[in-house]
């Protein structure tokens, strides 16, 4: 009898704008441009330029204050904006 070969599953990782590290796409939060504006993009699915970045509020505080999110999405962010992602961020703890 011959054993199949089962090919492991490819896991697409992404890097975090905040700290630069490296994890699996599902477990970060995708932020976008979009021509309405920047969003949070919860299903990973919507159309424009995203970047990841961790669950954490140290991630995102690091990426909002150095601007890596900004240069990232290749945007400046409108008032309204930074609202969003604050009020996001502040939802977030840190482990």
């Amino acid at each position: 009898m011959k054993k199949k070969n089962r090919r492991q599953r490819h896991i697409p990782e992404r890097t975090c704008v905040g700290c630069r590290e490296v994890l699996s796409k599902k477990d970060m939060i995708r932020v976008v441009r979009t021509p309405e504006g920047v969003r949070i993009d919860s299903t990973g699915k919507l159309p424009g330029r995203g970047a990841y970045l961790h669950q954490r509020k140290s991630c995102w505080q690091h990426a909002l204050s150095r601007g890596s999110l900004a240069n990232a999405l290749k945007v400046e962010f409108s008032d309204e904006s930074n609202e969003l992602l604050s009020a996001y961020m502040d939802q977030l703890s840190d482990p």
